[in-house]
């Protein structure tokens, strides 16, 4: 049997708080919460949540790994102002400005796009 996805896993200094916006942005809940360790996801049985980790160092660069969020077009532009309404900020990666997408960072920093809804996987 092949492996499957089962959690996202994003470093955080503030678990809670970090879980809390991920949460609003996805629409998800908060699923478990412990001291070392908080889980969120749409619901307890969905095959895929994220999960926050504690870690003490410092975010100094570019994400190797980010998530792209997408929204119906019509919605896109009102889904990017209540993001960063709930705490996130545009962030520069080097896009040139034609890009068919939006850089943002959460609140400690993890770069994200919302990206223009497609039909696939890919294209």
């Amino acid at each position: 049997m092949p492996l499957s996805l089962h959690h996202i896993v994003i470093d955080a200094h503030d678990l809670p708080a970090l879980a809390r916006f991920w949460a609003a942005v996805l629409g998800w809940q908060v699923l478990s919460e412990r001291e070392r360790e908080v889980v969120i996801g749409p619901d307890a049985t969905a095959p895929v949540g994220i999960c926050f980790m504690p870690v003490t160092d410092r975010k100094t660069t570019k994400n190797r790994l980010h998530l792209d969020l997408t929204a119906p077009a019509e919605d896109r532009e009102d889904e990017i102002e209540r993001i960063l309404a709930l705490g996130a900020r545009r962030a520069d990666v080097g896009q040139r400005g034609d890009e068919s997408w939006t850089v943002l960072a959460d609140p400690e920093g993890n770069e994200f796009c919302v990206v223009r809804p497609k039909e696939t996987l890919i294209g």
